[in-house]
């Protein structure tokens, strides 16, 4: 709203409306002294003579109340002709800048490649977006709610309002270029729909869809879904993990995947390290000495885990490694290999 065409509106209309209570007072006023009227009598004349609504005079006016009513009645034409138009030019002009913005929003959204797409801004959608604003990945929301709209851009958030069932509007948010898909919807039903329709657009996509029953986890990895989170099941084990095991989920609590200043955890994929058409180990890269960093996983080419890697294991092309450090020491990390975050 801090367009300055949107505050040139507002300064015309609050100009029209200061002239309009000017008139009136006058009118009152004139009414009051001419005519001898009381403040009532004046305020009802004022009123039906700038407004032309061919009511009857409250008394017979004489010659000087005439004039002066035939003035009033001219510059009560021209004053609200002009406020009319004022107000109508702005809503008009409103509905065309907030048209102008959405097609500048999609204007970036058809910019963007290899981004992430969040169906739904809900709790979780919402959350999902502020985890990706801090690791600075870009992403598009896809929300079908009309009144979540005012939210999404006080959040400045780029967003398509629309069904995600349709395939239209998947297309919309690039859906054929994304890297991720989340579905964060609040029914298992559509998020199923959604991921099926995403996954016939783009078989490359990593989909992550959001469940509430756990009947639904073999449905939706049935339809597409590279995984499926259970919020409330993860909860629950959550609560309970810090009963059985309450300094190490304190521990893990503490350490971030992605934020502003406090990242600990990196994943970092091999072909950012050196030139991966000479296979090299653990062991060679020496991350430990000059980053800090300590490897706590291996990720081999085939999608397949190791935790703490022994320091020979040779690493594949397409394969990636988790560091664990502190902040600073992975900001070294990504210095000094000049690993783009956003890319990862």
């Amino acid at each position: 709203m801090n367009n300055p065409l949107i505050r040139l509106f507002r300064s015309k209309i609050y100009a029209a409306l200061t002239l309009l209570v000017v008139l009136m007072l006058i009118g009152i006023v004139g009414f009051m002294v001419i005519s001898d009227y009381s403040w009532i009598d004046a305020l009802y004349m004022t009123v039906i003579t700038m407004t032309t609504v061919g009511f009857g005079e409250v008394e017979p006016l004489d010659e000087q109340a005439k004039i002066f009513t035939i003035f009033l009645i001219l510059a009560s034409v021209v004053i609200v002709g002009y406020a009319i138009s004022i107000i109508t030019e702005y809503i008009l002009s409103k509905n065309d800048i907030e048209e102008i913005k959405q097609k500048k929003m999609q204007k970036q959204i058809d910019g963007f490649n290899n981004h992430v797409i969040i169906c739904g801004y809900g709790r979780n959608g919402k959350q999902a977006a502020r985890k990706l604003t801090a690791h600075k990945k870009s992403f598009v929301v896809i929300e079908r709610d009309k009144e979540v709209e005012e939210r999404l851009r006080s959040d400045d958030v780029p967003y398509v309002i629309g069904n995600a069932n349709e395939d239209e509007t998947l297309l919309l948010a690039g859906v054929d270029r994304a890297s991720s898909f989340i579905s964060a919807l609040p029914n298992d039903a559509d998020n199923l729909f959604v991921v099926l329709s995403a996954r016939q657009i783009n078989n490359k996509i990593n989909i992550i869809s959001r469940a509430s029953q756990e009947s639904s986890y073999k449905k939706l990895k049935f339809a597409g879904a590279n995984n499926v989170i259970l919020p409330d099941m993860i909860g629950g084990d959550h609560m309970a993990s810090l009963v059985v095991v309450p300094g190490l989920m304190e521990f893990i609590d503490n350490l971030s995947i992605v934020g502003e200043s406090n990242i600990n955890i990196e994943e970092v994929a091999v072909e950012k390290l050196y030139n991966s058409r000479r296979a090299r180990t653990i062991k060679d890269l020496d991350l430990r000495r000059r980053t800090g960093c300590t490897i706590i996983g291996y990720k081999d080419s085939k999608g397949e885990y190791i935790v703490n890697p022994e320091p020979d294991i040779i690493l594949e092309t397409n394969s990636k490694i988790i560091v664990l450090g502190r902040p600073e020491q992975i900001e070294e990390l990504n210095t000094a290999f000049d690993i783009d975050i956003e890319k990862g």
